[in-house]
């Protein structure tokens, strides 16, 4: 095998290495070819967000169809704001609603949208009129030992 041969296929394995190091860089950082694709922003407001994050996952049954973008507080209604991306191929009814639930007992939190009826579907800029907050371990943790220590019977 020649030289120019020989320089020739260390350049293409040197290529493919560096397209794979770019692969798992956006995967590890939440980004993939779909998130450069055609989007439209829908907000919601929630009275807790629990440990929401910025590029948290957007889902309909299980299924990822846009990220979280933006996490702000509203200082008239005092709520935290979420704005989502979600990709333009997916439709919902103006009536869908929207809660921050978690993965397994004590993994991310992501948004789940249920859809709803309405013929009218979102557009850009709409927001999720109806939305239930994350569930806080903790506040379940603690009114389950209140409801406990006021069913037990007083001491004479």
């Amino acid at each position: 095998m020649n030289r120019s041969t020989l320089d020739l296929w260390v350049g293409f394995f040197v290529l493919i290495g560096c397209a794979a190091l770019i692969f798992l860089a956006l995967k590890v950082g939440n980004l993939s070819a779909a998130s450069f694709a055609e989007n439209y922003h829908i907000e919601a407001a929630f009275s807790n967000i629990g440990g929401l994050k910025v590029r948290a996952p957007v889902k309909v049954s299980g299924v990822v169809v846009g990220r979280v973008t933006d996490i702000r507080f509203d200082n008239d209604r005092f709520e935290a704001v979420v704005t989502m991306a979600i990709d333009a191929r997916y439709k919902f009814p103006k009536d869908t609603s929207g809660e921050i639930l978690t993965s397994g007992l004590l993994g991310e939190q992501y948004i789940g949208l249920e859809p709803g009826g309405d013929m009218r579907m979102l557009a850009d800029g709409d927001k999720l009129k109806l939305t239930q907050s994350a569930v806080v371990l903790e506040k379940l943790i603690g009114q389950f030992l209140f409801d406990k220590a006021a069913e037990a019977p007083p001491k004479p």
